[in-house]
């Protein structure tokens, strides 16, 4: 009997392609953050949609089942693989708003140590409510990512 990564030929089985879950769709972005329970994290999501359509001058669309994303770009993943994400955007989820931050943090320190408390991951900033950052050093962040992102993957 063949081993799981070998086919019935002795070769290596090629990995099968996976297709992303978050993808652009046609949910509506105003009853998605309608339905956000907690009040002060509708607040916050609100602020944010007006924020992000200011900077970016895009309509925003939701991404899969919980991000609101805009602008897009198709880049070339580690795996060879073209994948295409929002330019920008963010999510209000239970235990923090998260923003993307595509392009990551690199040249962001001295704004980042300017925005208050927060959280970062590789390309996410997480922040428990606006009021806990200055929202207008946060709204400079994401227009430099916004506009890193679009030099490096032009329309």
């Amino acid at each position: 009997m063949a081993s799981p990564s070998i086919d019935g030929t002795g070769k290596p089985r090629k990995p099968k392609s996976r297709a992303l879950k978050t993808r652009p769709n046609s949910a509506d972005v105003k009853a998605f953050i309608a339905a956000v329970e907690d009040r002060q994290k509708r607040s916050d999501a609100e602020e944010l949609l007006a924020m992000m359509k200011r900077v970016t001058g895009c309509k925003p669309v939701m991404w899969g089942t919980s991000i609101i994303g805009f602008g897009s770009y198709r880049y070339t993943n580690t795996t060879g693989r073209e994948a295409q994400w929002c330019a920008t955007g963010f999510s209000p989820r239970k235990s923090a708003l998260t923003i993307y931050i595509m392009p990551g943090f690199s040249g962001l320190e001295t704004l980042m140590e300017q925005l208050g408390k927060h959280k970062t991951g590789r390309s996410c900033l997480y922040i428990r409510r606006l009021s806990d950052i200055d929202a207008g050093i946060l709204e400079r962040i994401v227009a430099r990512a916004y506009a890193t992102i679009r030099e490096k993957y032009p329309e």
